[in-house]
């Protein structure tokens, strides 16, 4: 009965239907979305694994019909990561990639989707630039982690004299030969667990507040039911049978609006990251935890929010005075979640990993605990509230008769700003576990060029003074010497470092300096051999590997007479350098191939892409050359991942927040149009109306924002002390998230304003 009830009691049931569909669906789509997640992580990092090259530290494997060269060309342009491979394909057995059909001829490339985009639009002009490629084709979804991601295959020829086992080496199989396991950071899994406990109770709430929708109404149709011969427990259960109804209608609008929302996924990209919607499968288990909970929750909810009502067949017992509030019970719920985490204080990194049963229980304990302790705060507060002007007193009156309800309206917000400064403390306190500072000297040089050996250095360096925004350019290129043949293995080792004067006084004091000069180093790091290597006459043999060039050979060279000294002092990334410093000139011609170059680059920062042009040089000088953007930190990708992944899903359940207090906030104005025309119709000002809505929603959500940030400060600091880190409050973000909800509340307020308007007309009192 109550089932059909919800769609056969016109109007009014459908609307009310209708909302609690709505409410229950967007809670819905959220949570089959979270589902996917696991599935997602799991195809972007088997389909990045499928692909894997692994040039670095590659086995030096011989010519055959079965192999590959390629080389990592990856780059950035405007902050975006562009990957980037060359190939050439040494066989008709060469393996492909995954996504690409057929090897590009030289001087072709298969790009991304996402990238073909790119370099069609005005916004690619020097990305083109950098990539002399012509396009054939494009990789399928199989070879790439994600719809916006930015990559490109190109042919190439004469890679094999360029293998050095870096970013140039020779394969016969895509993917990870030997995988391993790796032990996960107990800290960093705490953070994944917290951010899924967080980002999934406000969705649990909403569902829950979204199936009372239009209570007041339905319980005086039940008292209707009352008077042609209904018992109490058989209204309850009619009343069920409408949640039921409702919920199962959600069930329906969530999976519609998870797949509409899918297929949307496809086309954007949230903080670099994006997904294709083949991704985005949700676990058939936990689907099926989401259709079975979603309505046997709606049911429970419902027969919990009737225990206090009396529906007699003369009307609804809810406008007496109702008991009070007892506080004991509701403060039980957050101290139990605190004695679940009190046990794992002080773990840390290193004592074991934390109790995920505890870990969870316990955040959801203290998160639950605001929305037992938000209905009796905002009763003993508006209880005491007095006199003031008529907007205020509307609204403090009709708080005062229905606070509970107004308490619901803010619950996820409550929620989910305590959570979200109960994170905010935990990445800040933890982060510096997983930022290294850099060395680097940003005052003095602001990119580092990379060249491969067999690279002129010198004529590098000019054709990068040449280069729109470049300002200074310092061009080192260095080697190692050591006391034996290097097939022997020597026992003493020293460094060489070359450039001219000007870039030998950025790694040294000089006392005077021409080209042709030699320099032996006093007080540099970890130089331990340099005094007795500097002996005159002594025989030196440069390691021929160090530039990655496998082709080069050992050249003898003899220590000669009248060094000159020189005290180091620090270089651009912050080392003190030992060893010999030797001018172009000094430098024996045939060990040109037993070196490497590094080229350092102060920007002038008043030009706009002065890092792309420096790019661009560096693609036409070798296409194997890293450019390097310093920055004064350097922060772990899992961790910087983990915080990623927590503001897309910030994103998405901020979304959902408006979206269901705005249905909230409407279903609220329909259930008192008779009330506010009634007001209209003695006289009352829509401003003084409009200004007493405001302020019915400005008491519940500052009462709500002020319990959020005790909570989450709580929070925050217990799962500081069970990261065994000193517990600091992040001042600055404790305010942008109460300020973040309190605009979404605000936004919701505003946009509730003309529905609001259209029903203060006297003519809302007419009925049928």
């Amino acid at each position: 009965m109550g089932t059909k009830f919800a769609f056969t009691g016109g109007r009014e049931g459908w609307v009310r239907v209708l909302l609690t569909a709505v409410g229950v669906g967007l809670g819905v789509a959220l949570l089959l979305l979270t589902t996917a997640i696991p599935n997602m992580l799991a195809v972007r990092h088997d389909r990045e694994q499928a692909r894997q090259d692994y040039t670095y530290g590659q086995e030096h494997k011989p010519k055959a019909d079965n192999t590959l060269v390629i080389a990592d060309v990856d780059t950035t342009y405007h902050e975006k990561d562009v990957r980037g491979r060359l190939v050439e394909p040494e066989g008709a057995r060469a393996p492909l990639p995954p996504g690409v059909p057929k090897y590009p001829a030289p001087g072709d490339m298969v790009v991304s989707p996402a990238l073909k985009e790119l370099l069609g639009s005005d916004g690619g002009k020097l990305l083109r630039e950098r990539l002399p490629y012509r396009i054939v084709g494009t990789i399928g979804e199989s070879g790439l982690i994600g719809s916006r991601e930015l990559a490109y295959y190109a042919g190439a020829e004469h890679l094999a004299p360029q293998i050095n086992g870096s970013t140039v080496a020779r394969i016969s199989e895509f993917g990870d030969p030997h995988p391993t396991s790796e032990r996960t950071d107990p800290v960093l899994l705490l953070l994944v667990m917290v951010v899924f406990v967080v980002l999934l109770m406000p969705v649990a709430v909403f569902i829950a507040a979204a199936v009372r929708f239009g209570g007041e109404r339905r319980d005086r149709r039940l008292a209707a039911l009352r008077l042609v011969g209904s018992d109490s427990k058989m209204t309850r259960r009619i009343a069920a049978g409408e949640a039921l109804a409702g919920s199962l209608l959600g069930l329906v609008l969530g999976t519609l609006f998870f797949l509409i929302g899918r297929q949307v996924a496809g086309s954007v990209e949230i903080l670099d990251v994006s997904v294709f919607p083949s991704y985005l499968n949700p676990s058939p288990a936990l689907a099926v935890v989401v259709a079975l909970a979603v309505p046997a929750a709606a049911v429970l909810v419902t027969l919990f929010a009737l225990r206090g009502v009396v529906i007699e067949p003369l009307g609804v017992v809810r406008t007496a005075k109702p008991a009070r509030r007892r506080l004991w019970w509701r403060l039980l719920l957050p101290l139990g979640g605190l004695a679940m985490l009190y046990p794992m204080v002080g773990k840390g990194h290193t004592n074991g990993n934390f109790n995920q049963y505890l870990v969870t229980g316990g955040v959801m304990l203290l998160l639950v605990g605001v929305t037992a302790l938000l209905p009796w705060i905002v009763e003993t507060v508006v209880a005491r509230l007095g006199s003031g002007g008529l907007a205020w007193q509307l609204a403090v009156r009709r708080l005062q008769l229905s606070s509970g309800t107004a308490a619901r309206m803010v619950n996820g917000i409550a929620v989910a700003v305590a959570g979200a400064i109960a994170l905010q403390m935990l990445f800040a306190g933890v982060q510096g576990d997983y930022t290294k500072q850099s060395q680097n000297d940003l005052s003095r040089a602001q990119m580092a060029v990379h060249l491969p050996s067999g690279v002129p250095v010198t004529a590098a360096a000019g054709k990068f003074a040449g280069t729109r925004g470049v300002r200074k350019v310092t061009a080192l290129y260095g080697g190692t010497l050591g006391d034996a043949s290097w097939q022997k293995g020597p026992e003493r080792t020293a460094e060489v470092t070359i450039g001219d004067c000007a870039s030998l006084r950025e790694v040294a004091a000089l006392p005077s300096c021409h080209d042709g000069d030699l320099f032996v180093v006093r007080g540099g790091e970890y130089d331990t051999y340099t005094p007795e290597l500097a002996k005159p006459g002594q025989k030196l043999y440069f390691d021929p590997s160090y530039g990655g060039n496998r082709s080069a050979r050992e050249v003898t060279w003899t220590v000669p007479h009248g060094l000159k000294a020189a005290r180091s002092v620090k270089d651009p990334t912050g080392v003190k350098r030992g060893g010999f410093l030797m001018t172009p000139r000094a430098l024996p011609a045939q060990a040109a191939a037993s070196v490497s170059g590094r080229i350092y680059l102060s920007l002038d920062k008043s030009v706009p892409d002065a890092t792309e042009y420096v790019r661009n040089t560096t693609a036409r000088i070798s296409p194997t050359a890293d450019a390097m953007v310093w920055a004064a930190s350097e922060q772990s990708k899992k961790f910087t991942s983990i915080r990623t992944g927590l503001f897309a899903g910030a994103s998405c359940v901020l979304a959902l927040i408006g979206a269901s207090l705005l249905v909230s906030q409407l279903e609220q104005l329909r259930e008192r149009k008779k009330l506010l025309s009634s007001l209209v119709a003695f006289g009352t000002r829509r401003r003084t109306l409009s200004l007493s809505v405001l302020w019915q929603t400005a008491i519940p959500i500052a009462l709500g924002l002020l319990l959020a940030s005790a909570v989450g400060l709580t929070l925050g600091a217990v799962l500081l002390r069970m990261t065994d880190t000193t517990v600091s409050v992040a001042w600055a973000s404790v305010l942008t998230m109460t300020g973040i909800g309190a605009a979404v509340v605000l936004t919701v307020t505003l946009l509730s304003l003309p529905p609001l308007l259209r029903l203060m007309r006297p003519d809302g009192l007419r009925t049928e």
